[in-house]
């Protein structure tokens, strides 16, 4: 029977199994217990043991500390050090992809040295030994304009003047260092002074300070430099009987030369005498003795004045005129400070372009015209000189004003022809030659307005007359990029 003493119920089972467990624990304590569950009462006791030395490191750490609660300060604005800022973006740059490398290897230019900025905001573009000084040719008349701008200012004009003499029958002709005194109307110095008004003038003040006392002795004056101090030993003898260049005297008429129309005619041996004898033929002075020396007297008889420096560089610029360029590089270290000697223009023609603003670390300046190859100016000298000049920096934009224009004037006249004559009209620039090297510098109004500055040099014994063309194709590529030219 379900409901028999035998038989226990579920209820009384599940009584019994506690009431069991309990008289276990009373009988075998906590031994008994560990016994039956060893995992659980390890890992309850572990957990003691932590909790117990945590508490004991608390109050360890308490009592040895101040007797007194101390409270951590949050931190404040200021404690926090500042987050890094990002730096500015950086403007983003121009791929240019437009290449003048086929141009820059052809064979004519030999071993290219050349440069090319844009000169709206001064960055290279184009660059091939562009810092390593180099021969220029007459390149380098731009630096010897830059420099007599800023030391003699562009109106300045150079005085040839007639002083009466110490004594009876003497006066003394004093060059001023202006060669394009003038024998003729016809003169190749267009608008020069006239040797024939200095005289006329002259002698009417003579013949009014000393009346009945005829002038017998004329005294040619060419000390504002020493006379000897003529010529450099680096320029080809050839130049003064080819006609491109005089003694370098301060006293002289027509550039020294022999046809005074002509931009190219052989120069003499001794420009001061040509100088007096042209004076005394003026003057209609049959029998005068002439002397040299240094004017004692200090009354003027008669002066004549040359056209403004700046219509003086257009007439050095445009013909390349060597003979007004050293002149006036004399004139500039003079109005320097030094003693106007070929020697003194290695520190005065750098020394004013320094107060341009220009960095003229390397430069190396022999004379004014650029005829002696011991000259070595980097082309990206030349093109941020340029750079100047084409901003008006300092009154220097007669320089541009007076340079050969491609294709229309001056030694350009007849170059940029052909493929190339897409850029005639639009590059003003200077050309140069010498034996071993042609070059060619200026300013290109690119196709696609951009101005660049360029300055170009063709060096070593492959240089010919065919490297003319090829620099014209040089910078006809260049003229084409525009601001898209590449320095590969």
């Amino acid at each position: 029977m379900t409901d028999s003493n035998d038989q226990p119920t579920e209820v009384f089972s599940r009584r019994a199994a506690r009431e069991g467990s309990a008289k276990a624990a009373s009988a075998g304590g906590i031994s008994a217990i560990i016994a039956k569950h060893p995992t659980a009462w390890l890992i309850s006791a572990l957990g003691v043991v932590f909790l117990l030395l945590a508490t004991g490191a608390l109050f360890a750490g308490i009592a040895s500390g101040s007797g007194q609660a101390v409270g951590v300060p949050l931190p404040t604005e200021s404690d926090v050090p500042p987050r890094p800022q990002p730096s500015a973006v950086p403007a983003g740059t121009h791929l240019r992809t437009c290449s003048i490398a086929g141009a820059a290897s052809l064979p004519d230019l030999g071993t290219l040295a050349a440069s090319v900025v844009n000169a709206s905001t001064g960055e290279v573009l184009f660059d091939r030994a562009g810092t390593t000084p180099a021969p220029t040719g007459s390149v380098l008349k731009l630096l010897t304009a830059a420099s007599a701008i800023k030391i003699l200012g562009s109106g300045a004009q150079f005085s040839t003047r007639v002083i009466d003499g110490s004594s009876e029958g003497t006066i003394v002709l004093v060059g001023g260092g202006d060669p394009t005194l003038a024998t003729t109307s016809g003169s190749f110095y267009e608008g020069a002074p006239l040797i024939s008004d200095l005289a006329t003038a002259a002698m009417a003040a003579y013949t009014a300070k000393h009346p009945g006392k005829p002038v017998t002795q004329i005294v040619l004056d060419s000390t504002l430099w020493s006379p000897t101090d003529n010529w450099d030993p680096s320029w080809p003898t050839s130049e003064r009987a080819d006609g491109y260049l005089a003694f370098v005297t301060a006293l002289m008429v027509d550039g020294d030369r022999a046809d005074p129309t002509q931009s190219e005619s052989p120069r003499g041996d001794d420009p001061i005498a040509r100088a007096g004898q042209a004076f005394a033929d003026a003057a209609n002075l049959k029998n005068v003795t002439f002397s040299r020396g240094t004017a004692i007297g200090s009354t003027v008889l008669a002066e004549v004045k040359s056209q403004p420096l700046s219509t003086l560089i257009g007439q050095m610029l445009l013909t390349s005129d060597n003979t007004l360029a050293e002149s006036i590089a004399r004139l500039t270290s003079k109005a320097a400070g030094f003693d106007g000697g070929s020697a003194s223009l290695a520190q005065a023609i750098p020394l004013t372009l320094k107060d341009l603003g220009m960095d003229t670390t390397g430069l190396v300046i022999k004379d004014g015209s650029g005829e002696s190859a011991s000259n070595a100016v980097p082309p990206l000298f030349v093109s941020r000189l340029l750079v100047k000049i084409r901003a008006n920096e300092a009154d220097l934009g007669v320089i541009y004003s007076g340079m050969p224009v491609a294709g229309e004037n001056g030694d350009l006249y007849d170059r940029f022809t052909g493929a190339n004559a897409v850029a005639a009209g639009k590059v003003v620039a200077k050309p140069g030659w010498i034996d071993n090297e042609r070059s060619l510098a200026g300013v290109i109004n690119a196709a696609d307005g951009t101005p660049l500055t360029f300055a170009f040099y063709g060096l070593g014994d492959a240089i010919s007359f065919d490297t003319r063309e090829a620099l014209d194709t040089l910078t006809t590529a260049a003229f084409t990029c525009g601001d898209n030219l590449s320095n590969n």
